[in-house]
């Protein structure tokens, strides 16, 4: 469950100047990712992801949308809620977080400018809460390659 407007991932910002001046990403960074997902689905991992994106979407976002996901979601199904697009499902826990195995919760904490100030397993007690929070979204969600083919006025234009 991801829902932060901006993360501050000081690795990232490259590629989020890269991507605001109109280049491309850089394959020499991403594809070690993309080939750690796939291998990990050839393993049978299972990993999934629900976005909420902010009404407006930030620079961050957009980069995501045109960067990431298209290329992650190969690997890692990634489903979108777009405030003010979709119906959001009421009372979701609203913080960012993963569950592992779907046996541990693991809670992330994020400054107010969204840098990563670290993650918290929860008690097992918390799963079936956590749970409940993440299927309500993936069932209200839609599937990214869907949502993002249908709002081309998201997509950046490439100069002529």
């Amino acid at each position: 469950m991801e829902q932060l407007p901006f993360y501050d991932v000081p690795h990232q910002a490259p590629e989020l100047e890269a991507w605001r001046a109109g280049g491309e990403p850089d394959w020499t960074t991403r594809q070690p990712w993309l080939d750690a997902l796939a291998e990990e689905k050839r393993n049978g991992l299972i990993s999934e992801r629900v976005r909420i994106l902010s009404p407006e979407l930030t620079d961050d976002e957009r980069r995501a949308c045109s960067w990431g996901y298209p290329y992650t979601s190969r690997y890692e199904p990634t489903r979108v809620l777009h405030r003010g697009e979709h119906q959001i499902p009421t009372d979701l826990l609203g913080r960012d977080y993963w569950i592992v195995a779907d046996k541990h919760v693991v809670l992330m904490h994020y400054s107010a400018t969204g840098a990563f100030e670290g993650a918290e397993v929860l008690p097992p007690a918390q799963l079936g809460r956590f749970r409940n929070d993440r299927d309500r979204a993936w069932r209200a969600a839609e599937p990214f390659d869907t949502w993002w083919s249908r709002n081309s006025e998201l997509h950046r234009r490439r100069a002529a």
